[in-house]
C-alpha cells in the first residue's frame, strides 16, 4: 500500500528562516496565480463570447517566470520547486472547483497552513532526510531506510516544522481474536464494542477549554502587530496543536486495535456534518473525532488484512432491541439504558453495538460468493 508518513524535523534559527522563505515564496506564487485566475474568470463572465482559455499549471508557471519572478529577486534565494508546486496545487484546486468537489480557492495568509513541496535528489537515512537546497534535515524518529520518495512536503504547525512523503508499505495480516465486531460511537464514551469493551475518549478540548479561553483573551488584548501579540498567538497555536495530537493519539490506538484484532469491523455511516449543526453537542462531537475515526479505519483495515463494513445511516441501531428486534418510535438522548417489554435492560451504546454487529453479519451474508467474502472493496476501502 502507498501510505503517507509525517514526522517532525529539528530546526535551528537559520534553518527556520530558510523554511519560512520557501513557504513565503510558495504562498506568494499561489496568491499571484489565484489573482490572475480570478481575473480570467471575471472576464469570461463579463464577455462569455470571448471564450478565453483558462490557464493551466504550465501557463501559470510561464507567466510567473516572465512577469513576477523577474521583478522579485528573492524568488532565486529558494528552490524553484516551491513556486512550481504551488501553481500545480492551484491548478488542481481549480479542477476540483469546476468539477463541483470543492469551493473556489482562497488567498493564503502568512502563518496559516504554511507549506511547500520539493522534488529532485532525495535521500533518506535512519534519522535524517536530505533534500535539495535545504540539505540534511534531522528528524526526531527513525525513518524507513531504502525508500526513495519522488517529492516531500514541508509544513508548519504552530511553531514546529514537519516533513511528509509517501512510502510503499506491504500488507501485514495479523492474527484475529474475533471474526466480527460492531462499534458504536458516542459522546459519553468514544466507542462501545459489541463484545462489551468500552473505550473512553481523551476529551482533550473539554479539559483544555478554560486554558484556551484564557489564551484567547490574552491574544485579543494585545496590540495587533506587536511582539507580545505574536508570542501569545504562538502559545495559543501550540495549545491547539497539543489538543489535536492527544485526540489523534487516542484514535490511532483504538483504530489499530480494531483493525489488528478483528477480521471484520462494522461501523455506522454517521452524518457528522449534520450532527455538528446541533450547537449543543457540536463541541463534544468535534472533540471525539468521528470523521477521523472512520478515515483511519479505511486505510488500516486493508493494511492489517481485515475488512470494514459501513452500515447505512438510516438503520435504527439505537432504537432497535437487540433481543427481540422491537423498534422504538422515540428514544431520547437522555435515556442511557435501553429497556424493552421483552425484559431486556441494557446500556444503549452496547445495545446499538450489538445491532451493528448483527447488521454487519447480514451484509456479509449478502456479499458471500460460494462462501467466500470478496477481497476487493469499493473505492473507499470498505464494504457498504
Amino acid at each position: 500500500m502507498l501510505l503517507g508518513l509525517l514526522t517532525k524535523i529539528k530546526v535551528n534559527s537559520s534553518l527556520r528562516q530558510s523554511l519560512a522563505k520557501h513557504a513565503g515564496v510558495a504562498r506568494h506564487a499561489w496568491n499571484q496565480g489565484l489573482a490572475l485566475c480570478q481575473t480570467v474568470l471575471e472576464h469570461n463572465r463579463s464577455y462569455p463570447e470571448s471564450k478565453i482559455k483558462f490557464p493551466t499549471a504550465i501557463d501559470l508557471h510561464k507567466w510567473l517566470v516572465a512577469s513576477i519572478k523577474s521583478q522579485n529577486p528573492w524568488y532565486y534565494e529558494v528552490s524553484k520547486c516551491a513556486p512550481q508546486y504551488a501553481l500545480r496545487h492551484l491548478s488542481e484546486a481549480f479542477k476540483q472547483f469546476f468539477n463541483g468537489v470543492k469551493g473556489l480557492p482562497k488567498f493564503k495568509k502568512k502563518g496559516h497552513t504554511d507549506s511547500f513541496t520539493l522534488d529532485g535528489s532525495i535521500h533518506i537515512e535512519h534519522q535524517s532526510i536530505k533534500v535539495p537546497i535545504l540539505g540534511k534535515l534531522k528528524t526526531f524518529e527513525r525513518l524507513p531506510v531504502g525508500t526513495k520518495p519522488k517529492s516531500v512536503t514541508i509544513s508548519r504547525k504552530a511553531d514546529s516544522w514537519f516533513i511528509s512523503f509517501k512510502i510503499e508499505k506491504p500488507i501485514q495480516s495479523t492474527p484475529k481474536k474475533r471474526d466480527v465486531v460492531g462499534v458504536d460511537l458516542g459522546i459519553k464514551t468514544l466507542a462501545t464494542l459489541s463484545t462489551g469493551e468500552i473505550f473512553q475518549g481523551a476529551k482533550s478540548y473539554q479539559k483544555a477549554k478554560h486554558k484556551l479561553a484564557k489564551l484567547q483573551r490574552i491574544v485579543a488584548r494585545r496590540q495587533k502587530g506587536s511582539a507580545n501579540r505574536f508570542k501569545a498567538v504562538k502559545a495559543l497555536a501550540r495549545l491547539h496543536q497539543k489538543i489535536a495530537n492527544i485526540r489523534k493519539d487516542t484514535l490511532h490506538k483504538l483504530t489499530s486495535y480494531l483493525s489488528k484484532n478483528h477480521a471484520v469491523v462494522g461501523i455506522e455511516d454517521l452524518n457528522v456534518s449534520g450532527m455538528m449543526a446541533n450547537h449543543c453537542l457540536a463541541a463534544s462531537i468535534g472533540d471525539m473525532g468521528f470523521y477521523e475515526f472512520r478515515r483511519q479505519l479505511e486505510y488500516k483495515c486493508p493494511l492489517y488484512g481485515s475488512k470494514l463494513v459501513v452500515i447505512g445511516r438510516f438503520k435504527p441501531s439505537s432504537k432497535t432491541c437487540s433481543n427481540c428486534g422491537f423498534v422504538k418510535e422515540v428514544l431520547e438522548l437522555s435515556e442511557r439504558v435501553y429497556r424493552c417489554d421483552c425484559g431486556l435492560e441494557l446500556d444503549r451504546d452496547l445495545n446499538a453495538a450489538i445491532n451493528i454487529e448483527k447488521l454487519t453479519r447480514e451484509v456479509l451474508s449478502c456479499l458471500l460468493v460460494d462462501g467466500v467474502l470478496p477481497t476487493v472493496p469499493d473505492e473507499t476501502g470498505s464494504f457498504c
